[in-house]
């Protein structure tokens, strides 16, 4: 009422808030399994491979879209879009609005809660290491961000990589649901490739040269200041923006090389099913080979009327 702005910090209670939104975040994973995916899965008759990828992906389809739609608010509502230069102006951004404070607590709880769901929707064990590795990353990057008060940046970031989640895990719904519908891929595909360029854009125009401009340039636990006290020499700041370009470049050549093999299975199948439909036509078309004589009765015989059949000799 009097105006006041409330922000807050992080401390050891932040443990125990998030111990609370993961029994809420398992109780929504429940409420969406039982009430739209199985419905969906027994109608459509998926084998247990496809049956555990669309649980899935479904799963993620609506935690993405919640996240886009909600981390898209904060940073409008914030001002991080129409003023970039306030993802590194005032660093360390130590204390955090409450609805920025929030959103990183619910998705650390999302993600925690992922392990144990590993359990409850019996995994597959070949599934087990590529879905750890992708939890493990999700925790360190947005802990990172929400430890190191790099907030305003890990939002941005989120946003982005959310953005290509939602559409690929999109794209294989639609896949499990009609194989020969392929078309969102290609929409993912060009979603992807925008989102890495502007992580890319972002990670030099912060690091690169927002960072070292900073005041504060000493190092100062105390009062969150971790890095830019690394970032004013400018072997370092060369260092990690290398560092960062190889590792976008990785994730690309990764990238390209789905695309080409997806690319040339499609041709591969659809000059077979060419193949396929001119042997077809051929065998209509040809003509049929007829005996010679004509028929009587159902029988063939010959010209001259006796039988084409060979004659067997009696024994004597």
């Amino acid at each position: 009422a009097d105006g006041e702005l409330v922000q807050y910090h992080y401390g050891l209670k932040d443990l125990v808030t998030i111990l609370f939104y993961i029994f809420i975040a398992i109780i929504l994973h429940a409420v969406v399994q039982e009430y739209a995916l199985d419905k969906i899965n027994r109608r459509l008759h998926l084998s247990k491979v496809k049956h555990s990828k669309f649980n899935e992906s479904g799963q993620l389809v609506a935690f993405h879209l919640t996240s886009v739609i909600w981390c898209l608010y904060v940073v409008v509502t914030e001002g991080y879009i129409s003023n970039p230069r306030s993802l590194w102006e005032n660093y360390p951004h130590v204390y955090l609005p409450f609805q920025v404070k929030f959103f990183y607590l619910c998705q650390l709880a999302y993600w925690l809660h992922a392990l144990p769901e590993l359990y409850f929707q019996k995994v597959r064990k070949e599934e087990i290491p590529r879905q750890l590795r992708c939890i493990a990353l999700y925790l360190v990057h947005i802990a990172g961000a929400y430890l190191l008060n790099l907030t305003r940046l890990g939002l941005i970031l989120l946003l982005l990589q959310y953005l290509a989640e939602f559409f690929f895990h999109m794209a294989r719904l639609v896949y499990f649901t009609d194989e020969n519908n392929e078309k969102l891929f290609n929409v993912w595909a060009v979603v992807f490739v925008v989102t890495r360029l502007f992580t890319l854009t972002l990670y030099i125009l912060v690091i690169g040269f927002g960072l070292p401009r900073v005041e504060s340039q000493a190092l100062d636990p105390e009062r969150g200041n971790f890095f830019s006290f690394l970032f004013n020499n400018i072997l370092f700041r060369m260092s990690v923006l290398l560092l960062v370009c190889l590792f976008q470049a990785s994730v690309m050549w990764r990238f390209i090389h789905f695309q080409l093999r997806r690319w040339r299975e499609y041709w591969n199948e659809q000059s077979s099913r060419k193949r396929a439909a001119a042997a077809g036509t051929k065998q209509q078309t040809k003509p049929l080979k007829r005996d010679s004589g004509y028929h009587e009765n159902g029988v063939v015989k010959a010209e001259n009327g006796t039988s084409p059949r060979t004659k067997k000799l009696k024994s004597p």
